[in-house]
């Protein structure tokens, strides 16, 4: 970082610095204009105001009358203006978009409602009584010391301005160049400390949904083989009772089946099945789990109707 005592000493330093990179400075001067704004409520001369008028009055509902206030349309201006050391000054173009700009408030004055006695009755009946007219007038005087942090540029008649860089700070204070560092220095902290709390907290959502998903994967296996396990059961049983049946015929005499399997769910294995799938008919799960199928665990067959059974 070079330095330079004067304001003067910065346009050598624009012709060598800036024909390479674009030149961000930091100066340090008094506000000053060729075309000052004269304030209307104080006698302060300006480069930049804010007026501001709010309207009170009383309005009336349920409850009586109760005072109330709207703000109306500000007013902004801004003339071209300069920071001045003594030895040379230097232009400030767009300040009223920088950080860290503070107006002073130079006078807050309250004019009484004028209106006549028609138009006070016209309120009336609108429910309204109009009291008056609070405005307040927000400057930069002259003679102000300010920082202005920014990128400088040297036109062809050789005026010197700073305005805001395509990249980098651009900041117009009362502060000087050390207390603005020192503050960008604890912002600078703050967002490291927020920066590694999302970090963790990111990483936190992503280690809590790969677990889930991991979790519902194995359940959703666990289901799986549970059905399969169940659906072989089922059909060793109808296998068997097949072969009962066949032997029963051939000699002659009816075969009692038994039925060393319960009629359970297949999926949740603890109720009894009791919903018959339509259109392949089978009926191997109770009717809460059947909700959460589409397809039967059976025949593979997509299930268009679920219907529930009773037995006596």
């Amino acid at each position: 970082m070079t330095r330079v005592s004067q304001l003067r000493d910065l346009a050598l330093l624009l012709d060598t610095a800036s024909e390479v990179l674009p030149l961000v400075v930091s100066v340090v001067g008094r506000v000053g204009s060729e075309t000052p704004i004269n304030c209307q409520n104080s006698s302060l001369r300006c480069v930049i105001l804010e007026e501001m008028a709010e309207q009170h009055f009383l309005k009336h509902n349920d409850a009586g009358w109760i005072p109330d206030s709207a703000l109306m349309l500000p007013i902004s201006k801004e003339v071209p203006w300069y920071l001045e050391d003594g030895t040379d000054r230097v232009y400030v173009v767009g300040a009223r978009g920088a950080r860290g700009l503070e107006l002073t408030v130079a006078s807050e004055v309250f004019e009484e409602s004028g209106r006549s006695p028609v138009r006070g009755t016209l309120d009336y009946l609108q429910g309204l009584k109009m009291l008056g007219v609070k405005r307040v007038e927000k400057v930069l005087p002259t003679g102000t010391t300010l920082t202005v942090v920014g990128e400088a540029m040297k036109d062809d008649i050789g005026t010197i301005r700073i305005q805001k860089p395509t990249k980098g700070p651009f900041y117009v204070s009362p502060k000087f160049i050390d207390q603005l560092i020192a503050n960008l220095g604890k912002w600078a902290r703050w967002f490291k400390f927020a920066s590694l709390g999302f970090t963790i907290f990111g990483v936190y959502l992503m280690t809590t949904h790969a677990l889930r998903h991991i979790m519902e994967r194995r359940r959703h296996r666990e289901w799986q083989r549970r059905v399969m396990r169940a659906a072989a059961q089922r059909r060793e049983q109808n296998a068997y009772e097949g072969d009962q049946n066949d032997a029963g015929s051939q000699h002659g005499h009816d075969v009692k089946r038994d039925n060393p399997m319960p009629d359970l769910c297949l999926i949740c294995l603890e109720h009894e099945y009791n919903a018959v799938f339509v259109p392949c008919g089978h009926m191997c799960c109770c009717t809460s789990c059947s909700s959460h199928l589409s397809d039967c665990p059976l025949c593979r067959r997509r299930i268009e109707q679920v219907v529930r059974t009773y037995r006596h």
